[in-house]
């Protein structure tokens, strides 16, 4: 039965990673892997880190999922959208007010 507190400690693992997950990006979290391209090779932690934070936004790498490809990838855009909520609010919205001052074309 030592398998038992093996699947205890990695339900505990994930619960507290995903909690950790739902909050605000940090700025060094901002400006690191998965957001950031990686300087030199990803590490197992940098991949445990984007599999995390692909939860965070709902993506269940467990699950027998038929539309497989899709899924992750609207996992990937959410994941982009907190990217841009959390880390360039400012472009963001500065990007808005560009295009909202725009003319329209005469027609």
């Amino acid at each position: 039965m030592r398998s038992t507190p093996t699947a205890i400690a990695l339900l505990m693992l994930s619960l507290v990673s995903a909690s950790a997950m739902a909050a605000p990006l940090t700025p060094h979290e901002c400006n690191s892997y998965p957001f950031k391209p990686a300087s030199g090779e990803v590490t197992r932690a940098q991949l445990i880190r984007e599999l995390g934070e692909l939860e965070s936004v709902g993506y269940d790498p467990t699950a027998d999922d038929p539309d497989y490809p899709t899924n992750l990838q609207r996992a990937q855009q959410a994941l982009q959208a907190k990217y841009q909520k959390d880390c360039a609010p400012d472009a963001v919205s500065t990007s808005t007010t560009a295009r909202a001052r725009v003319p329209a074309p005469a027609g």
